[in-house]
């Protein structure tokens, strides 16, 4: 039996919601920043543009659905409002909107067209609405949240399930500016009230911000991390719950391994996204066209976020016809062909797996080949450095590994080897810190029949849900 301090048992019991869960299942979907900013050259915009400039006369949401789809993205965040208060459907309580815009003679909704696009392609839809708004005159005032509040109603109760309500933490006002104190609470309830399965990300409890907007994450992209990195958390704090820093960092390095976790924070479960443009900003500029990131980069974002413990958020830049420019969907699709090359055939399938140990019968190492998620290896607590071994049956080219935890028992991995045999030897191919809801393991191309995963260090036991090989 494993003797870990209590603090550690503490953190190793913490776990995902069922909102989480089924969040954390989309692993990769698409950012889409559209708006007034597209047609005034923009990345954010005063606020005092006239809504006679939006009139994206092509504007076709199904095309953006379909490039998304075939990008291999499971659902759509539309930037509803950005910061400058345009809002792209026909909101009651302002006229800074697409009613007051020449296209389709104020009768159009972004929004509406967005959602119905990513219902027809089996897509999520989720909506980005910014807190800060520099149009909105009761804006640094108590009625701003009122009204803002208003604006989430509009949006949680006309456009079907949203997957997701995306909160952005900016906000630029000068020395003179309107400061605005936000009510978290009351969003949050409202949210949670109109669409419980929503998650609610960046400024919310459910899904944290990685830290920047580069497409990296870290070695060790803990979910279990102390309280007071969720703002939501940190403005509710526990009578009991020790001070947090005086400086919080968003970009520390670790944000959930043992040094913090013996420090005596409260731990939460808030798991990582990685957001980041196809193009140099996010909406769309004409003198970008040749500036979106290559495949190979793409590529490498991918597997440094979903292959790391972390979700991706990839964004697209619509432009001023509405459409998506033919250099973005040829990246896009690009991207979605080499996905699926890269995870063509999961050679694991129908191999022998065998084990140091399991917690009982039902727990054995078979389960990780199986689809059921609820099916899973447990190695029990009794085995320091606990294993599984996979028998391929023959020799096969493989170059990557992937390995999913069940983290429905929560984060308790905290370093691992994957070895190959050859020749009776074993020799290291890959290692790693945490896995968590996904680590996919590069390595150079070998041809090996088995391989095995000791698993280094464990909080209280070790659990894997899945193992493929490719």
């Amino acid at each position: 039996m494993k003797n870990e301090p209590e603090y550690i048992k503490k953190a190793a019991e913490v776990v995902p919601s069922e909102r989480q869960l089924l969040w954390q299942e989309l692993e990769f979907y698409a950012f889409v920043h559209f708006g007034i900013n597209t047609f005034t050259d923009s990345e954010w915009g005063s606020g005092g543009e006239s809504p006679e400039l939006f009139d994206p006369k092509k504007l076709n949401a199904r095309q953006w659905a379909k490039i998304i789809k075939a990008a291999g993205m499971k659902a759509m965040i539309l930037t509803c409002k950005h910061h400058d208060g345009f809002c792209l459907w026909p909101s009651e309580y302002t006229e800074h909107s697409v009613k007051n815009s020449p296209w389709k003679n104020g009768k159009g909704d972004v929004v509406k067209e967005a959602a119905e696009a990513c219902r027809a392609e089996g897509l999520k839809f989720g909506i980005y609405l910014s807190p800060w708004d520099r149009h909105e005159l009761t804006y640094g005032t108590e009625d701003y949240n009122v009204y803002f509040k208003n604006q989430l109603r509009e949006l949680l109760t006309k456009y079907g399930d949203i997957f997701c309500v995306w909160l952005d933490g900016a906000c630029g006002e000068g020395k003179n500016g309107r400061r605005q104190e936000y009510d978290w609470n009351g969003y949050v309830s409202l949210i949670r009230f109109i669409q419980p399965n929503a998650v609610i990300s960046i400024c919310g409890p459910d899904v944290r911000w990685c830290g920047n907007e580069s497409g990296v994450c870290r070695r060790s992209e803990w979910s279990v991390v102390p309280y007071y990195y969720s703002q939501y958390e940190l403005l509710n704090a526990r009578e009991d719950d020790k001070k947090p820093p005086k400086k919080i960092d968003m970009m520390t390095l670790d944000m959930g391994g043992r040094s913090v976790v013996k420090k005596g924070y409260r731990m939460i479960w808030y798991p990582a996204e990685v957001d980041v443009s196809l193009r140099k900003g996010w909406f769309y500029h004409e003198r970008e066209d040749h500036e979106l990131k290559l495949l190979s980069k793409l590529v490498d974002i991918w597997f440094n976020s979903v292959g790391a413990n972390a979700s991706l958020l990839l964004n697209l830049s619509p432009n001023k016809d509405g459409l998506v420019c033919e250099r973005d969907m040829e990246a896009l699709l690009s991207l979605g062909a080499q996905l699926e090359i890269e995870f063509g055939e999961d050679l694991a399938q129908d191999s022998e797996m065998t084990c140091s140990g399991c917690l009982d019968g039902g727990y054995e190492a078979s389960n990780v080949l199986l689809p059921d998620k609820d099916k899973y290896w447990h190695s029990g607590t009794g085995d320091e450095k606990p294993w599984i071994m996979i028998d391929l049956g023959d020799g096969y080219d493989i170059n990557k590994v992937v390995l999913c935890e069940h983290i429905k028992t929560g984060q308790q991995i905290e370093g691992f080897t994957l070895y190959g045999e050859f020749d009776g030897k074993w020799k290291k191919l890959s290692e790693g810190t945490v896995i968590g809801h996904k680590r996919i393991c590069r390595f150079e191309e070998v041809r090996v029949r088995r391989m095995k995963l000791v698993i280094e260090k464990t909080r209280c036991f070790a659990s894997i849900e899945s193992f493929q090989a490719y």
